[in-house]
């Protein structure tokens, strides 16, 4: 099994999530961070005074599939995410040892 987290736009989420669901994920989970790379944050006014944020909005999605869904996975969000512009964000594949779930205590692919 691999996790694939990808950090990307809050825009993009919706775009995202039916480029997943039209490759057959059926879970994921989201979250509200915030942070930066190249880009170094932005500059912004507020009120007529010019300030730096730091930490730009991000969205970051996480998705337990099992190792041969990997590639279309990744393909899915690349192309689903891709603005042509920097900010884009990143993609992680991470390896899973183990899954449970919780209710039925399936394990392995079983579990996901």
């Amino acid at each position: 099994m691999k996790m694939v987290m990808a950090v990307i736009k809050p825009f993009k989420l919706d775009d995202v999530r039916e480029a997943l669901t039209a490759q057959g994920i059926e879970g994921l989970t989201v979250t509200e961070v915030k942070g930066f790379g190249r880009q170094k944050g932005q500059t912004e006014v507020f009120r007529g005074a010019e300030y730096t944020v730091s930490f730009l909005p991000k969205v970051k999605i996480e998705v337990v599939i099992e190792d041969d869904a990997v590639d279309n996975v990744v393909e899915a969000i690349q192309n689903a995410a891709n603005t042509g512009r920097i900010g884009d964000g990143k993609i992680f594949v991470y390896d899973v040892s183990h899954a449970v779930r919780i209710r039925t205590g399936e394990t392995g692919d079983e579990a996901v």
